[in-house]
Parts: structure tokens; sequence; C-alpha cells
């Protein structure tokens, strides 16, 4: 029987219920995390919560909770179903009130909805690399907050399953931002780009360990916009997410990036991370 996590309640999932007037669920009026759980441990879990402090601030939205109290919330919801390797998810709505498109006045306290999803370690893909398409990034300009609204990533992220690829990477005329859910890297002459971490994107917590990896392996890295030719231009390319954690990319739009494989300097990266997971 699996356990959500609902306010301060531990309930059956069957007995988990929104309330229709739940502003996340009219609006998108909420944030959200996503955790990766690596033997039962989750990883970067303080990194998480501080990005989700920080979309709370740009919201002007008073979490129900501190996030050492939330920590320990998650850390025995996982416990509860017993979770092995998968992911949490949790979200936190503006709260229940009558629907305006204003805040709530007087404001009523925020909802926490927070579950586990179990889930094999993405090896196959890690090792073999993906296919990808390009999308127009039509997204609105506070992509750094990590908010309920995905409505962009989701049409994104279906253009590409429809085409039988594993991600869209999304760019703003000829410049690439980021993945539909993850971000976007190349490597050129052993230097690797990636986006700065403005309104445009989303500053993944994988994303800070890659660049945290570069720096243990001594791989020079520059937060820096290119573009699409770049990309197919690229020695290697790569994209990172929770719990995908580091996946290479082998094809854009049919093109083949750097020979079809995986090149060495993702190869560097992805073992930091599997050393930093067989430590937790």
């Amino acid at each position: 029987m699996q356990i959500v996590l609902m306010d301060d309640q531990f309930v059956p999932r069957e007995e988990a219920k929104v309330d229709i007037e739940d502003r996340g669920y009219q609006f998108g009026d909420g944030i959200y995390e996503v955790v990766g759980v690596y033997g039962g441990k989750p990883f970067m879990l303080d990194e998480h919560m501080a990005r989700l402090a920080r979309s709370a601030r740009e919201i002007d939205l008073t979490l129900p909770c501190g996030t050492e109290e939330l920590k320990a919330k998650l850390l025995e919801l996982v416990a509860k179903n017993g979770l092995d390797d998968g992911t949490i998810y949790f979200q936190i709505s503006r709260g229940v009130a009558p629907r305006t498109h204003y805040f709530p006045n007087p404001p009523v306290k925020a909802r926490l909805v927070a579950y586990t999803k179990a889930s094999s370690r993405p090896t196959d893909i890690q090792e073999k690399g993906v296919a990808c398409v390009l999308v127009e990034d039509i997204r609105w300009h506070r992509c750094d907050i990590k908010t309920l609204n995905l409505l962009g990533n989701v049409l994104a992220k279906q253009q590409a399953v429809s085409k039988g690829a594993f991600e869209a990477i999304l760019h703003r005329g000829d410049t690439v931002t980021e993945g539909s859910s993850t971000n976007a890297f190349i490597v050129k002459d052993g230097q690797v780009l990636t986006h700065p971490a403005d309104s445009f994107i989303l500053s993944g917590i994988t994303r800070s360990a890659v660049i945290e990896a570069c720096r243990r392996q001594g791989v020079p890295l520059r937060e820096q916009a290119f573009t699409v030719d770049d990309l197919f231009a690229a020695d290697e390319a790569f994209i990172s997410g929770t719990y995908i954690d580091v996946v290479p990319v082998t094809a854009v739009d049919g093109r083949t990036i750097a020979g079809g494989a995986p090149g060495p300097v993702t190869r560097k990266i992805q073992a930091v991370f599997r050393e930093w997971i067989a430590a937790l």
C-alpha cells in the first residue's frame, strides 16, 4: 500500500484527495521539486530544499512548514513506502480558496502533497545515449522558478515522444536554452558549455552537480549560451536531470552528434556521479 503525505498526515493513496478549489489545481499556483533516491537515500536533498525556498520567495508563497521539518517528513515518507530506488515528488500550492486570480485575502495556508515512485536506475540510456529533437522555446520568461505551470514543457516533451525521441531540446531563436525536463550541455575542444542560470532556464540541481563534477575532473566549463549550429558541431552533447543524472545525446533531429556514441568528457562526469551515489 502506497502512503502519501498530505499536509501533516500520512494517508493511503486512495484517501489522498485534492480540493477542487486548490489553487495548484485551478491556476498552477504553486511550486514543486523532484528528488532522486538511491538505496533509500535522497540525493542532494538540501539543494532541492534551497531551490524550493527560493521558488517560494519568487512567487510570494509562504511555505506551510520550515524546510528542516519538511525534510524530516519526506525522509519519513521514504521509510514508510520502503523506497529503495526512485523519486520523491512534492508540491506546495498557495492553498484552497474561492477562485480569484489575485491571491486569497485573507491568506490561506499553503497545501503540501508528496509521494514516492519506485523505478529502476536508467543505466541503459546512460550507457547508450538518447536521441532528441529541437523545439522552439515558447515558455514564459521566468523559467528559473520551479512552478506547477508546465504546459509549455509538456507540449515540447510530447513533440519529442511523438517523433520517437527521448527529449526536446528547446531554443529561443538560434540560442539553445535547455531540455523540456533537463538541462543541456555541449562539449567543444574539451570545454563544456551550458546556458547561464538566468530567467530562461531552470537552474537544475543536477546541473549544479555537473558543474562540480567538471571542477573535480579538471574539465573546463563555461556558463555560456550556445547556438543550434554549435549543438550540431559539438564534439559531445549530454543532458542532465533528476534521477537520469547525466545522459549522452547521440542524435538531434535525426542528425548524428559526435559519431553517435557517448564521448570521453561525458564519461568522466558520469564517473563522478557514480562515486557520489555509491557514497550515499
